[in-house]
């Protein structure tokens, strides 16, 4: 039975064997979720099967599918600029000619990341930084024909989103100014990465999309507006941002023209994790102007939104454009964090034309089977139909698929144990996206950072 017709106060805890008992409770109108949008095709009811162990000891995945190793942390850059850089993060895979994809990964460092970004001239923006993106162009066999610095000199590149120009908006998930951590310059801010030719968009910071602790953006193909996430742990929480630009017919260089930086007021609601009922739906939702999108001296949510305040949420995480609305992820709220409710994860939907906020999924707490820290980070949809969620949390480390009929089911679970066999822990998957013809999953694993390239039955 599809979700959409259970009682929304309902939970159902959806377990799969190949998940390992691992098991993930949620209601949400998934129908909603999925309608109107390119990925509205049934997956089915039950996954692709049980995980079958890889015998290298890298990727488990279902039978029938295969993984190739597309670049590793610490191997030579076909470019000969460095090494691959470590913290592979969020990640777009982007259409080139003649069948070729061009894939843009992110490498969150911070000042203590074993590698850093090469430094490369005309694409560092703060030499003391260790951050940055890299570059990757694939053939139709998903050969690696080149990889690169993309950009450099960054700090924290957590995530980030495509364009509908095709270039791919890097993220810098810190608000460190110079001097700290022994910076040159300001950060915390997003850039735009070229692919193709890096040089043409070099290493710009857009700072009227603000200064704070970035997480990911989604751009309204239509209206060009770029819908931007916050990821801050403690409190006080980040905020769910909307930047109006100059220049909203879009291409390379126009977010450089400045715009209007605004922050979401759900009226009554300053903190999201009190709503707990999927389906629950906020009219007349409010988009406020940033005072002072620089953060020159108060962070921007710490600011002065005004007698009414702003609406606060703990991990805002991923964020997409699907259909005609734009979905974002809080990938948990804890209560002792100073939270007003605790949840493992919600994904809301907004729709501009309705100026309308629904909470489509949440995600426990309450499971038959509760995993600490467990809570969606990294999401996309899936050509085939539903979402891929790459789970944060303790324990062995999975990429789980969720159908548009609300079975969840684990689509590759990650076997780099970079702990020790007394106290195992594995590095976390990040930046999973699909190849333009949907024919491969693209997705890294953190840390060691690894590239993997997923091929298979996914229409079956």
């Amino acid at each position: 039975m599809s979700l959409s017709g259970l009682p929304a106060t309902r939970r159902q805890v959806l377990a799969r064997s190949g998940a390992l008992g691992v098991g993930i409770a949620f209601t949400g109108a998934l129908s909603e979720l999925f309608a109107g949008t390119a990925a509205a095709q049934s997956l089915g009811h039950t996954g692709y099967g049980p995980l079958v162990p890889d015998p290298k000891g890298l990727l488990d995945l279902p039978k029938g599918f295969r993984y190739q190793v597309l670049s590793r942390e610490g191997d030579e850059l076909r470019s000969g600029e460095g090494k691959v850089p470590s913290n592979h993060d969020g990640m777009t895979a982007l259409p080139g000619r003649h069948g070729r994809v061009h894939l843009v990964r992110n490498h969150e460092n911070r000042p203590t990341a074993p590698i850093a970004v090469p430094t490369v001239a005309g694409l560092t923006y703060d030499p003391a930084g260790k951050g940055g993106c890299t570059a990757l162009t694939l053939d139709s066999r998903n050969h690696v024909l080149s990889e690169r610095v993309a950009i450099a000199g960054t700090a924290v590149n957590c995530a980030g989103g495509p364009t509908p120009w095709g270039t791919w908006l890097t993220c810098e998930e810190t608000e460190d100014r110079a001097g700290t951590n022994g910076y040159t310059k300001d950060h915390g801010f997003i850039f735009e990465v070229d692919p193709v030719d890096p040089h043409r968009s070099g290493a710009v910071p857009l700072t009227a999309m603000g200064r704070f602790q970035h997480e990911a953006i989604a751009i309204d193909p239509k209206r060009g507006i770029v819908y931007e996430t916050e990821d801050a742990f403690l409190k006080p929480f980040g905020l769910f941002y909307r930047f109006l630009p100059n220049r909203p017919e879009g291409g390379l260089g126009s977010l450089r023209a400045g715009g209007r930086l605004q922050a979401m007021r759900v009226p009554g609601v300053p903190d999201l994790s009190v709503i707990q009922e999927t389906g629950a739906c906020f009219e007349g939702i409010e988009w406020v102007d940033v005072p002072d999108p620089l953060a020159t001296e108060t962070p921007v949510r710490l600011q002065d939104f005004g007698p009414k305040g702003i609406t606060h949420a703990q991990k805002l995480e991923g964020c997409y454009w699907g259909g005609k609305s734009v979905y974002f992820v809080s990938s948990f709220a804890h209560s002792a964090d100073g939270s007003a409710a605790d949840h493992y994860g919600q994904i809301w939907r907004y729709d501009p034309s309705a100026r309308r906020l629904t909470l489509v999924i949440v995600f426990g707490p309450d499971t038959d089977i509760q995993l600490p820290g467990e809570s969606p980070d990294n999401i996309c949809l899936a050509p085939s139909g539903g979402l891929m969620v790459c789970e944060d949390g303790s324990g062995a480390q999975h990429v789980f698929g969720v159908t548009r009929h609300g079975e969840l089911y684990a689509m590759a679970r990650g076997r780099q144990n970079i702990g020790t066999p007394e106290a195992p822990e594995w590095g976390e998957f990040a930046g999973v996206t699909f190849s333009p013809d949907g024919q491969t999953m693209y997705v890294n694993c953190y840390t060691p950072g690894t590239t993997f390239a997923v091929t298979g039955p996914w229409r079956r």
